[in-house]
């Protein structure tokens, strides 16, 4: 063990770890998730410390031997090393002051360890007047966050974009699938299943959009704004360089907000971000049911779809298959909805010149990236891919159904059509059967208007 103070007391410190006495206390006071800090995010605060120690060194504040020191603890960090030092739960009260001082120590004391300096020698480099120099949690945190969200938007949008090009795959595959088209349940008028996974696909990709535009947002930073936005301790030149170092690093864009106050006491961007995966949520649970609906059955529903067969559906009953795929993505999105709820609570409850809520609204926005991620990879992989169409059954549901008299409407006339529709309905015969007893219209002229082209593209068959 060794000792290790802070203003607050002495505590006992295990030689073995790189964290120091704030990251203990954190340790100690906060059990809230049983989890601890996103490995993403502590990659990200690496980042963000290399950018300052950068910008530090450039200034000729920092020395130019420790700010070396401590870039190679970061860089070390950021290449996957000592993930294991960062046991704080991600809730937590302090406004990520916690994390901050964790990621501090380790880089400290990682830094010490290089030098050949025994861990806690904080006389020769120190986690406040070095690691955190010219900062504050309150403008690192909140980069940090921000750069941890642009790396997992990389990979959802990367998720949803296989997921629209495989809907588009199918699209084309489907195209000469005619089915039934349904509104309030109903039968209405024909589509086909291409023209279904087409629309799919669209609004998929609107909601990448979506979340591509928030994103961006976020790489405006409050970098060297310290405490309260106002640049106390942090030198001009810093807060230029520190924006600039931070693009380096990461290889994206980053700029100083025009206005450091705003950008440290409001905390919007990261609701737009949630509201924009929350959208896109509700677009995933509206595609995954219509593919539930499509392959329910299959003896006693729509059977529309044919799903792939994942695992046994029932524990007493044999032989049944559950959409489960589908079912999980549903389930994934309900969670993205719920973290939306918590991450508007937290950016609403922020007051004067800092939200002390970032903790929450960070851990929020991170797992719903996550969650969603992973359940649209696995949509993709274990039920798209290997979807198959039912087209004996897509066929004899347009076959039995009426809704297929709109198209003649331009032809024979409304009470015609009405009086064919209730005809159907009450003796069970075809359209097809009924127009051609009553000589209503030629057997060519009917295949061409009920044609699949013709009732599933605008316009008036001629």
């Amino acid at each position: 063990m060794r000792k290790e103070h802070d203003f607050l007391g002495e505590m006992e410190v295990p030689d073995d770890v790189y964290y120091g006495v704030q990251t203990l206390r954190a340790k100690e006071n906060f059990h809230i998730t049983g989890q601890t800090i996103d490995s993403d995010f502590v990659q990200a605060m690496a980042k963000v410390k290399k950018a300052a120690a950068l910008a530090n060194m450039s200034t000729g504040r920092l020395d130019k031997k420790i700010g070396d020191l401590l870039v190679q603890a970061a860089d070390e960090i950021i290449e996957g090393k000592l993930l294991d030092q960062f046991p704080v739960d991600p809730i937590q009260g302090g406004a990520g002051t916690s994390v901050n001082m964790n990621v501090n120590e380790v880089l400290v004391n990682r830094a010490l360890e290089i030098m050949g300096e025994p861990k806690g020698r904080y006389d020769i480099i120190s986690p406040n007047n070095h690691a955190n120099m010219a900062q504050s949690t309150n403008d690192s945190f909140p980069t940090g966050i921000k750069v941890c969200v642009s790396h997992k938007s990389k990979k959802l949008v990367a998720a949803l974009t296989h997921l629209a090009d495989e809907l588009d795959k199918k699209a084309e595959e489907y195209k000469d699938i005619l089915k039934m088209g349904r509104t309030h349940l109903q039968d209405a008028v024909p589509i086909t299943l291409g023209q279904e996974m087409g629309s799919y696909a669209s609004s998929v990709r609107r909601g990448i959009r979506r979340i591509e535009h928030a994103v961006a947002e976020l790489h405006t930073i409050n970098m060297g704004g310290t405490a309260v936005g106002t640049g106390l301790n942090a030198e001009p030149a810093y807060i230029k360089a520190v924006a600039e170092k931070l693009s380096e690093v990461t290889g994206e864009t980053y700029e100083t907000a025009d206005n450091i106050i705003d950008a440290t006491n409001n905390t919007d961007g990261f609701a737009d971000v949630s509201s924009a995966m929350k959208v896109t949520a509700l677009v995933l649970i509206k595609m995954a049911n219509d593919f539930r609906l499509m392959a329910s059955g299959p003896r006693c529903g729509l059977n529309e779809l044919k799903l792939p067969a994942r695992q046994p559906g029932s524990s007493i009953m044999p032989g049944k298959v559950n959409p489960v795929i589908a079912e999980v993505l549903d389930q994934s999105c309900y969670q993205v909805i719920a973290n939306d709820v918590a991450i508007s609570m937290g950016v609403e409850n922020g007051q004067f010149e800092l939200n002390v809520m970032e903790p929450v609204i960070s851990f929020n926005l991170f797992n719903s990236m996550t969650y969603m991620t992973n359940a649209v990879n696995t949509f993709v992989d274990k039920l798209l891919v290997d979807l198959q169409p039912n087209e004996k059954q897509c066929k004899e549901w347009l076959d039995k159904s009426v809704g297929i008299v709109t198209a003649l409407l331009p032809h024979i006339g409304y009470e015609n059509s009405a009086m064919l529709a209730k005809e159907a309905y009450t003796t069970g015969k075809p359209i097809r059967e009924i127009i051609l007893e009553k000589g209503l219209l030629s057997k060519e002229k009917m295949n061409h208007i009920l044609s699949p082209k013709q009732m599933t593209h605008p316009g008036i068959a001629g």
